[in-house]
């Protein structure tokens, strides 16, 4: 068994995780460049933990110039084994209402200008998206959630924009007719490149809007995105005191398979592996290459 480290990678208005203590600092190289900012490691009672904001402190990334890549790799080059994703994002449904958490178990990705992904030419593979979430750790945040009284549904789709913009009214309708649940700007390729780094990996979606298609609420701008994420902050901070203090000591092995997602997904044969690729993915590949 390999002993359980949880990450967490805070969102708009998530900029720290109260309650970690020995706390230290450090700025993790990641081959794929900078990551938003440095990570925070700590302990909540037995667990350790690892934080990091993705907009970096200060809110000074925007969700198409975040370094995803370089992210992921550094939370595993921190022995990350979990990790958990905190958002804002807008909902398509009336009862889908801001302040509700949604624990979303599937992705619709509308990125077009991020990298998505640690492999390419040189070192080509396919990992499998069909649950992008791993369903054991989705479970822990619901139980939480419920141990909290916090208002929270256990399954959606979650639409991920480009952005900065917010949608348009078509967009908005769009998105609506085709059933998905919310929308938000960050959740890939967070997600795809977790699952390549063998990390489960799964999203707590904080509802602050309605989007645009509802008409008896206005437009959404980000002063009351704002407004609601910072009214749920304290929310947020119970949520994770509460997973973080019942984590188990061991990292539960994936149904689904995220923490075994390389086997069997790496095509090109090893003698026509491209070295200075290799030697980027030492992270993501480590447990493949006997690490």
């Amino acid at each position: 068994m390999t002993k359980a480290v949880v990450g967490i990678i805070g969102g708009s208005g998530v900029y720290d995780l109260p309650g970690l203590t020995n706390i230290r600092r450090e700025r993790v190289t990641a081959p794929w460049g900078d990551p938003s900012d440095e990570l925070c490691f700590g302990q909540m009672g037995a667990t350790q933990a690892v934080f990091l904001p993705r907009h970096g402190r200060g809110h000074r990334l925007s969700p198409s110039t975040i370094n995803y890549r370089a992210n992921i790799d550094a939370m595993k080059r921190a022995g990350v084994t979990d990790l958990i994703s905190v958002s804002a994002c807008g909902s398509f449904k009336a009862e889908l209402f801001p302040g509700l958490f949604v624990l979303v178990d599937q992705f619709v990705d509308r990125t077009f200008g991020r990298q998505s992904s640690f492999f390419g030419n040189g070192c080509v593979a396919h990992v499998s998206m069909a649950h992008p979430i791993a369903p054991l750790l989705s479970a822990r945040i619901a139980a939480a959630a419920k141990a909290e009284n916090i208002a929270h549904v256990t399954s959606g789709t979650y639409v991920c924009m480009e952005g900065p913009q917010f949608s348009s009214y078509a967009e908005s309708l769009t998105y609506k007719a085709a059933g998905y649940d919310v929308i938000g700007m960050t959740a890939m390729p967070e997600a795809k490149l977790a699952r390549e780094a063998e990390i489960s990996y799964a999203t707590v979606a904080m509802v602050t809007d309605f989007d645009c298609w509802h008409p008896d609420h206005d437009n959404v701008d980000i002063t009351a995105v704002i407004a609601v994420v910072q009214k749920n902050s304290s929310t947020v901070a119970r949520l994770l005191t509460r997973i973080l203090a019942e984590f188990p000591g061991e990292h539960e092995p994936c149904p689904v398979g995220s923490d075994r997602a390389l086997d069997n997904a790496i095509l090109t044969a090893p003698d026509a592996r491209d070295p200075e690729l290799l030697k980027k993915l030492d992270a993501v590949m480590k447990r493949v290459n006997g690490g």
